[in-house]
């Protein structure tokens, strides 16, 4: 199937693991995807964010074994085998060829015209969104399903599959009986018709190939002499003139029987490919994703809440780890030399800053590095300054990146100096932030006055 098809599907799939999580969370994840295509110049497309999430997830879409597809798939097979046999069948008997009879010119061209007829009704049905034979293809799909609006195309480019395959195998079983048979061609109807009439209608039907192939258009003589009478014994001067014929039956078949069914097959892959993109476009996760790419996340508080104080919040203030990494959130103490002493019992710890002015890249790098050292991470911020959702990204990307059960202290600062934030207010803050991580390893912490004296 088309990649348009898999694309929609895959969308939807996502769609609906989505509906699962929580809007803060969806808003996190795809907003800091924005930002990192914004920041590597890359296109902002729904493709490129189902690779993203494949690849975070490690996920491995195999649509082609998909149910709601391998049925479409299916069918297209069995239709084009179907075609390709009753097209042999039906070409060789409308030649088979005993010498009684000749073989009726005006037969072959009523027949060519029905498969223009059907090829054209098949692409009309499905330009107008009939699906007059879909009951073929098994029951509509259920409430929701993102191919129900595209089955009508869906069943059109079956039905030309299999129309393209009965006209090629009808082509070739006329060019392998014009090899090994002596046929003999002729025209008759119980129409008052004379051969000048019929001459006339034989040459408007090749016009699309007399300057191209002129002896596949039947001169006035061939057309007088090949007509005949069911009733009558009319033998010919020259039986082997007869078998002239046979070129224009051949481009009759493939200017209006095999090209039409190519030419609308095209048409309704290009359909196909239209539809899934519109249906796409109109999906219910669609605009919502997009809204998301382009709104920065900022938590808030519904109206109903916003004239009432907050719930008073005990604030529960943890030991710090005895040494770990440092990472100085958007510079936070980082001029402090006073303040390693009191954040880390090791001389010389790791110092890392992530936020702030810091790039995506950045951050990532720190995340990495700070992974690496399997240990306990104390992140330093200043605490006069209410959390961030940036802050809570990185909090976020930081439990997917480490090890499993690493311990993150997070530290607010009153000041650049290093002295612990002591305002009951701004701990409430905190508080709350890092009870709405729920994260059983994230703490709260305070820096020491000094290891020696505390411990």
């Amino acid at each position: 199937m088309t990649s348009s098809l898999t694309r929609l599907l895959d969308f939807d799939d996502q769609y609906r693991r989505d509906s699962q999580q929580s809007q803060a969370f969806l808003h996190r994840r795809d907003r800091r995807f924005a930002q990192q295509q914004q920041t590597q110049r890359r296109p902002l497309t729904v493709p490129a964010w189902l690779a993203e999430l494949h690849a975070l997830n490690d996920q491995r879409q195999a649509h082609g074994h998909d149910s709601r597809l391998r049925r479409w798939r299916q069918a297209r097979w069995v239709f084009a085998g179907l075609g390709a046999v009753l097209g042999a069948a039906f070409m060789a008997g409308l030649l088979v060829y005993d010498g009684s009879r000749q073989i009726n010119v005006t037969l072959v061209l009523v027949l060519v015209g029905l498969q223009l007829a059907l090829a054209l009704l098949t692409s009309l049905q499905a330009w107008l969104g009939w699906q007059p034979w879909g009951s073929l293809l098994g029951r509509s799909g259920e409430q929701g399903d993102p191919l129900q609006p595209l089955r009508p195309a869906l069943s059109a480019r079956i039905a030309h599959t299999g129309g393209l395959l009965f006209a090629l195998s009808g082509l070739l079983t006329l060019l392998v009986m014009v090899l090994v048979q002596d046929l003999a061609f002729g025209w008759s109807t119980t129409l008052q018709a004379s051969a000048d009439s019929y001459h006339r209608l034989v040459s408007t039907i090749a016009l699309p190939w007399h300057t191209l192939w002129p002896d596949a258009v039947p001169g006035a003589e061939l057309v007088a002499a090949s007509q005949y009478y069911r009733l009558t014994d009319n033998a010919m001067a020259d039986p082997a003139l007869l078998g002239t014929w046979w070129p224009f039956v051949l481009m009759a078949w493939l200017t209006y029987v095999l090209l039409p069914r190519l030419v609308f097959l095209l048409l309704a892959a290009l359909q196909v490919r239209w539809q899934a993109a519109n249906a796409l476009r109109q999906h219910p996760g669609y605009q919502p994703l997009f809204y998301r790419f382009d709104t920065p996340w900022v938590e808030t508080r519904g109206e109903e809440e916003a004239p009432r104080e907050p719930a008073p919040v005990q604030v529960s203030l943890m030991p710090l780890p005895e040494t770990g990494t440092l990472i100085h959130w958007a510079g936070a103490g980082q001029q402090s030399a006073g303040l390693v002493r009191r954040l880390s019992q090791a001389p010389a710890p790791l110092q890392l800053r992530a936020g702030g002015n810091s790039s995506l890249e950045e951050d990532a790098a720190t995340l990495r590095q700070a992974g690496e050292q399997r240990q306990p991470v104390i992140l330093v911020a200043r605490g006069w300054e209410p959390p961030t959702a940036e802050l809570s990204d990185f909090i976020f990307d930081a439990r997917e990146q480490w090890p499993p059960a690493t311990m993150l202290a997070l530290v607010p600062l009153a000041d650049e100096q290093g002295d612990p934030l002591a305002d009951a207010g701004l701990l409430s803050q905190w508080q709350r932030f890092i009870e709405r991580q729920k994260d059983a390893n994230l703490l709260l912490c305070a820096p020491k006055a000094t290891w020696g004296g505390n411990r």
